[in-house]
Order: structure tokens, then sequence, then C-alpha cells
């Protein structure tokens, strides 16, 4: 299981710890994931995802799950996010 976020393509980092002695050692700073269920209106079930905190803020932002699936670039979804968003855009085309 890989340390990115299905939503937002976030992924480790790499950076130094320095010292008080300004000694600089590499190390990673990860994501913080969390395994959330999010439920999408349009389709009427819920996902379970493995997600940042901090998108499900961009989540929130952007006026829910399925707001935020349909904006997103499919460059930053995870593969099964992709299929939920093609599932969003096949609802949303039934129902016009």
């Amino acid at each position: 299981m890989s340390r990115r976020c299905e939503l937002t393509g976030t992924g480790p980092m790499s950076g130094n710890n320095v010292s008080h002695a300004n000694n600089k050692t590499r190390r990673r700073f990860l994501p913080n994931l969390v395994q959330v269920t999010l439920a999408s209106e349009a389709l009427g079930r819920s996902f379970r995802l493995r997600v940042a905190a901090k998108a499900l803020r961009s989540v929130d932002h952007a006026g829910g799950f399925d707001a935020f699936l349909l904006k997103a670039r499919d460059a930053d979804l995870s593969a099964d996010a992709q299929k939920i968003k093609r599932e969003l855009k096949k609802a949303q085309t039934a129902a016009a």
C-alpha cells in the first residue's frame, strides 16, 4: 500500500533534520493519511478511501465529495477515484 492520497495525489517529501549545531541528516515527511468513508449523494453509496487529512478540508471546501471529484484532475486521482468519477459523470448525464 503506497503512502499516497487517493484524492490529491499527495505523497512523501524529503528534507533535512537540522540539529542545534546545524548538522543536516536526510529525512522523509510522510502525509497524514487516514482511512475515511465518503458518501456520494448522486450515486447514493459510500466509498472507503485512504486520503490525507488536508484533503478532507479540500473536499468540504469544494462543496462535498461529488463536487470535489468532478473538479479534480484525473492525474491526481487514484484508479479507484477515477472509476468513481466516471460513474458520477454517467449518473449526471443520465439525470439530465
